[in-house]
């Protein structure tokens, strides 16, 4: 963790940083060269004002601290998808819940970036654990799809589900909630990428096997990376190699962390930093954007001094913003 004084010294650099980082988002997503089937070609995405990263600049603006406040408000200021788990959002509530983002975001012309996060067993009982029962399940997935239908939100569909499928023991489980979930969020026009992992986890091959039997075919493609930190070159790889496995699927990967590329370790390490800010990909690429889809600032889990998963960290957004601008 920065030392106080040294946050102080270095603010000005911070701010700099990110200013410049959150500057160029609008117009990298509009930049000519994108291919024209691409989702993110003209697209403005959405910065939720609720955030927990706006929330952290307006706490900390109360009690005075400008400079922490900047920081917390350059994060905010960077579209980054909003998570919807039924433990927050449950059946009858989360429709409501994303409709009103979308006309929030419509108002502004820009689109929404969700990360659906509820599928049963969630994360194996590990430190995200939680989700639905198997017959909730898709009625909140319903009750999602209804709500975003003909919408042009963006849909980030269950990190780690399938990644964790053999650890869980419910390989042929996970892969119909999982294929059933992209019918229901596609059949209400929206672009769904199903989560892969990362290129620290397994081999590309194995993903790939898993994404044909979910029905990728069905999706837009899937996304990379989520939630860890694994550098951009070295998920292009991955990514690439499932792309080429899956009838050229498209792809897009959370940069939000990957500034200093990865430990190895995957929860809460230090000296990590924030990442390129999202961008749609030139045309000619199986990618179609860098994405911030883990908002930074949010634990990984009780570790390395963390809170709770999904719990915003002051010390951590500082340490992330800081270490971007060495």
């Amino acid at each position: 963790m920065l030392p106080r004084i040294g946050l102080i010294v270095a603010v000005v650099a911070i701010l700099a940083v990110l200013i410049g980082m959150v500057a160029g988002v609008g117009a990298i997503l509009s930049q000519g060269g994108v291919a024209a089937g691409n989702p993110f070609a003209g697209t403005s995405l959405y910065a939720d004002p609720a955030s927990k990263a706006a929330t952290a600049a307006a706490e900390a603006t109360e009690a005075g601290d400008t400079d922490d406040a900047s920081v917390f408000t350059s994060i905010a200021d960077v579209p980054t998808a909003i998570w919807l788990t039924p433990e927050k959002h449950p059946i009858g509530d989360i429709g409501g819940y994303v409709s009103d983002l979308v006309t929030a975001a419509a108002k502004l012309g820009q689109v929404p970036l969700f990360t659906v996060y509820g599928i049963p067993n969630r994360d194996c009982g590990n430190f995200s654990s939680g989700g639905l029962t198997v017959e909730q399940y898709p009625v909140w997935i319903d009750e999602i799809a209804t709500a975003l239908s003909d919408s042009a939100a963006i849909v980030i569909l269950e990190p780690d589900a399938l990644a964790l499928a053999d650890e869980c023991d419910n390989v042929e489980e996970r892969l119909g909630e999982v294929g059933d979930s992209v019918d229901a969020l596609a059949a209400a026009g929206l672009t769904v990428y199903i989560d892969a992992g990362h290129s620290n986890w397994g081999p590309p091959a194995e993903m790939a096997e898993l994404l044909n039997r979910a029905g990728i075919e069905r999706a837009r493609g899937f996304a990379t990376n989520v939630s860890n930190y694994n550098n951009t070159d070295r998920e292009q790889y991955y990514a690439n190699t499932i792309s080429s496995l899956t009838n050229g699927a498209h792809y897009v990967i959370d940069t939000g962390r990957n500034g200093n590329g990865s430990t190895g370790e995957w929860c809460n390490p230090a000296g990590r930093a924030l990442g390129a800010t999202p961008s749609a990909s030139p045309s000619g690429s199986a990618q179609d954007a860098n994405l911030w889809i883990k908002p930074p600032g949010e634990s990984d889990g009780e570790c390395n001094g963390g809170p709770v998963a999904g719990e915003w960290w002051n010390e951590n957004a500082l340490e992330l913003a800081a270490d971007a601008a060495r």
